[in-house]
């Protein structure tokens, strides 16, 4: 297993556009060609777009943009724009008088953050689009739809922490994946490698972390929701050749990445979504594509973490003193 750049991965462009006043914003990853999707919602609050159609079962064969958004379910307008900078450019399913983008999406909570009058809308999905043709350098952290991500949720925001987006891609000799994830949720954030905390909830001082889990546990007979609002959402891309019930497998199997590196992951207050965009280029097994994209995953997380600048009272990982 190699470490690799995300833009080695063929047949894909990655956009984001944010409004950094407001702290929201969102992601979009682009395959002209149209990409074999899945989808793999784990958490108990999902707000998603056109997931439905993924599911084997239906006729969609291809996708041709993922929308990873803030703003909470008002993020989901932000693909109105996709939708139209594509049919610009004649990307999508042709129907004859135009071509109809097939454009999924997922959204996670950062309303309470900056202003949340302001949200992703169509012109900043537009924007994003606009950014993955301009472009080439991927911008972790404070970027996209990890604008206004927060982490440690548990006990409020006095005690929470900054979240962000990241990516991280991984080959086996001709068989690349690659993530992009948004990192917004209850949990704390955990080295895999070190297996020790490198962000998530503080102590009542901020001289320390503290433990989501027992901190959840301590509350147990509480049922109002105190989480404030999470969600971790991404996508992995691969040029691995799967079947479309292939790929939504390769996407539950991926929330293993999720779950090494957060705890606890899937909570009902976290809308946990992760999708697959396969272009087929590589003959591959399930199992092998799999462990690329957990590592893929796990990764991309703590890119997202330990590129996050401290913003609106939530402190980075980067800017720790203990």
């Amino acid at each position: 297993m190699d470490k690799i750049n995300i833009y080695d991965i063929e047949g894909f462009r990655i956009g984001q556009a944010q409004n950094r006043k407001a702290a929201t914003g969102c992601t979009v990853v682009i395959c002209e060609e149209g990409a074999v999707c899945g989808v793999d919602v784990r958490g108990g609050s999902p707000g998603t777009r056109d997931t439905d159609a993924l599911n084997p079962v239906n006729n969609r064969e291809k996708v041709h943009a993922i929308l990873l958004s803030g703003g909470s379910t008002y993020g989901l307008d932000a693909a109105g724009g996709i939708m139209q900078f594509l049919e610009e450019r004649k990307i999508g399913r042709d129907v004859g008088p135009t071509v109809v983008p097939n454009v999924c999406g997922a959204i996670l909570f950062d309303l309470k953050i900056g202003d949340h009058t302001i949200r992703p809308d169509a012109s900043m999905g537009y924007e994003a689009c606009k950014d993955a043709f301009e472009q080439n350098t991927f911008r972790s952290g404070n970027y996209g739809a990890g604008t206004g991500a927060t982490i440690g949720t548990t006990n409020g925001i006095e005690t929470a922490m900054k979240g962000g987006v990241g990516c991280s891609a991984f080959c086996h000799k001709d068989l690349m994946v690659g993530a992009v994830i948004a990192v917004n949720c209850v949990g704390d954030i955990y080295d895999y490698e070190s297996n020790r905390i490198i962000a998530g909830m503080l102590t009542p001082d901020r001289k320390n972390f503290a433990d989501s889990e027992t901190a959840i546990l301590n509350q147990y007979r509480k049922s109002e929701d105190f989480y404030s609002g999470n969600t971790v959402i991404g996508t992995i891309l691969t040029n691995a050749k799967l079947t479309k019930a292939q790929a939504g497998k390769l996407a539950s199997v991926a929330h293993n990445g999720l779950a090494r590196t957060i705890r606890p992951a899937h909570t009902v207050y976290d809308g946990d979504t992760l999708f697959t965009l396969c272009t087929g280029a590589v003959e591959t097994t399930l199992d092998a594509v799999s462990v690329l994209a957990c590592k893929a995953v796990e990764q991309a997380i703590l890119n997202g973490i330990k590129s996050a600048d401290s913003l609106g009272g939530y402190i980075a990982a980067k800017d720790l003193d203990f």
